[in-house]
């Protein structure tokens, strides 16, 4: 059974750092793209990150590049999501999600497992 297990999560003061995990657990991340997507109150849920399986070409939005960066580790079956310069508009639940296909994709109905998510709050 594919499972996914975010982590990492928690309340930082504007302009601070959280890194978060998602582990994999019943199925190798080697062929899966993996998506960060985040849901803040009253919002939809938007993609924030994802990192691709063939050649592990990262996507960014736009409202999160150049403050964060998305890496895997095949061999840990773990992805992690380094958040850097955070903003009070970063505060949501962060999802991690995966989908067996190739190349990102920033559309949440492709992503067919999904994590339990973690809350970020950044406030001061």
């Amino acid at each position: 059974q594919l499972q996914l297990v975010e982590s990492g999560g928690g309340l930082v003061q504007p302009g601070g750092s959280l890194r978060l995990s998602c582990a994999a657990s019943g199925f190798t991340l080697d062929y899966y793209v993996i998506g960060w997507f985040r849901q803040a109150p009253g919002k939809e849920r938007e993609v924030v990150s994802c990192i691709s399986s063939s050649d592990g070409s990262p996507f960014h939005a736009d409202s999160v590049k150049g403050r964060f960066t998305i890496s895997r580790d095949n061999a840990k079956n773990t992805v992690y999501l380094q958040m850097n310069s955070l903003k009070p508009e970063d505060t949501a639940v962060y999802y991690c999600a995966a989908t067996r296909r190739d190349y990102c994709s920033g559309y949440a109905v492709v992503y067919d497992s999904w994590g339990q998510g973690t809350q970020v709050t950044v406030s001061s």
